[in-house]
């Protein structure tokens, strides 16, 4: 059986590009992604960022949904600690109005922001982080028409009423959110490129304690950040990149994306460059041949049932060409 293969999409803004341009290349890669042979299309959501364009999954699910005919689309995730379940709930179950069968509904608990943007985000809401479990509880149940756990909310119904529902994930890079997932029953897909280390201990653990409620049985993905390229020479490059970003954010300086060049002239210690070749690094980089055989070494590891793949690159054309050439490395079309 092919394995399953899905893409993350935070929507990046290309040095000299605007939000306009993000947007535009996320529409594009969908419908292209849909061509070769992707099974899902998830966007995330990040705020108060001058490189990342999407802040409302809810919204770009419908334009891209509109764009796409048959690949499921959805949220990768809501961050649900800012939010009403029950309007998370209503929002999806239009878009399974608009589109049935096809939206996945991913909820998160990371704040996707900083504390002021989190603070606006709540606005006044004074339920902390403790909640989250009540609210995943009550989400769940506002989204198939069922009875919520929070009594004073038991006769609500999150409208419009649909026959089909949302697929329900959770996302996490945690042991505590593979734990959350476990005992509700829910799908539950592990930030590789967040968190490596626990990746696949945290999978483990999900499938170890999972109690059948939302689903019978225990469904997995994993999220990898891969760039695959043409040759050694470019794919090396493309490590450089993605080493000079990550110490660059360590060291609190933002913007955009480095370029071939700085990454090149940088003078990257012997320390780095074995840390961004390493199976303990946070990429799988390299020739689509390389790239397939470390995504298919951390299935193995893991036992993920999918994968969901994050790509970013400083043009968007490589972005694309990476995409097509792991679409080829699996057959996705087959």
């Amino acid at each position: 059986m092919t394995l399953r293969i899905g893409v993350l999409d935070q929507s990046p803004i290309g040095r000299g590009e605007d939000a306009a341009d993000a947007i535009a290349h996320t529409t594009a890669l969908a419908k292209r992604c849909e061509d070769l042979g992707y099974h899902r299309y998830w966007v995330a959501e990040h705020h108060a960022s001058d490189t990342l364009a999407s802040s409302s999954p809810e919204i770009l699910i419908t334009r891209l949904a509109a764009e796409t005919n048959h690949m499921r689309i959805g949220s990768g995730g809501v961050m649900l600690s800012h939010y009403s379940p029950f309007k998370v709930a209503e929002n999806f179950r239009l878009l399974e109005v608009l589109y049935p069968g096809r939206i996945d509904l991913g909820v998160g608990r990371a704040p996707g922001s900083d504390g002021l943007t989190a603070a606006a985000l709540a606005y006044g809401n004074p339920l902390g982080i403790e909640y989250y479990p009540a609210k995943v509880k009550d989400l769940i149940a506002f989204v198939n028409g069922r009875e919520p756990l929070t009594e004073a909310f038991r006769n609500l119904k999150a409208t419009p009423k649909t026959p089909t529902a949302p697929e329900v994930w959770m996302l996490g890079s945690s042991f505590d959110s593979a734990a959350y997932a476990a005992r509700f029953g829910l799908a539950y897909s592990h930030a590789h490129f967040i968190a490596p280390q626990p990746a696949v201990e945290a999978l483990q653990q999900y499938r170890r304690l999972f109690a059948p409620e939302h689903l019978a049985a225990p469904y997995s993905s994993i999220g990898v950040f891969a760039v695959v390229a043409d040759d050694p020479e470019k794919a090396e490059m493309f490590r450089r990149l993605r080493e000079l970003q990550r110490i660059r954010r360590d060291r609190g300086q933002r913007g955009p994306p480095p370029t071939f060049e700085e990454a090149a002239a940088h003078p990257f210690t012997d320390e780095e460059l074995e840390g961004m070749r390493s199976k303990r690094s946070r990429q799988i980089v390299g020739t689509p041949d390389e790239v397939k055989a470390g995504i298919d070494d951390l299935v193995t590891e893991s036992g993920a049932d999918e994968v969901i793949v994050l790509t970013i690159t400083p043009s968007f054309e490589d972005r694309l060409r990476s995409y097509e050439l792991l679409a080829a490395a699996y057959d996705l079309n087959a």
